[in-house]
């Protein structure tokens, strides 16, 4: 049996729109970076795209109020001081900043003219 350094693949799955990709590393200082330190708990993988082993793109963090693991697309989450999935933003709406309530509904209508 050969033994390898890489872990075993771990899976991060956005409950909301279902994407699924592997992360190497959970939390907020990502392996070979800097000084670099995320304002939350996020899944992590290697830049696929960049050479450099200093990239990483962020994949998805969990809701801070229900826990779903969700993405950070814009249909499935918004971070406001920390990550809301887009249920519990459309739940607590009236308790978010009137500008990230303008911005939400802009986009709700934007999103609705496209599908006209």
């Amino acid at each position: 049996m050969e033994q390898t350094s890489e872990s075993p693949q771990k899976t991060f799955t956005c409950q909301l729109c279902g994407l699924c990709s592997a992360f190497t590393y959970y939390g907020q200082k990502p392996p070979n970076t800097r000084a670099i330190v995320l304002l939350e708990e996020c899944f992590v993988t290697k830049d696929p795209f960049s050479p450099d082993k200093e990239k990483f793109l962020v994949l998805g963090s969990t809701c801070s109020l229900c826990s779903k693991c969700v993405c950070v697309g814009s249909d499935c989450s918004l971070f406001y001081t920390k990550r809301f999935c887009m249920s519990c933003v459309n739940k607590h709406l009236d308790q978010f900043p009137h500008q990230i309530q303008a911005e939400l509904a802009k986009k709700k209508q934007n999103s609705k003219a496209a599908v006209s």
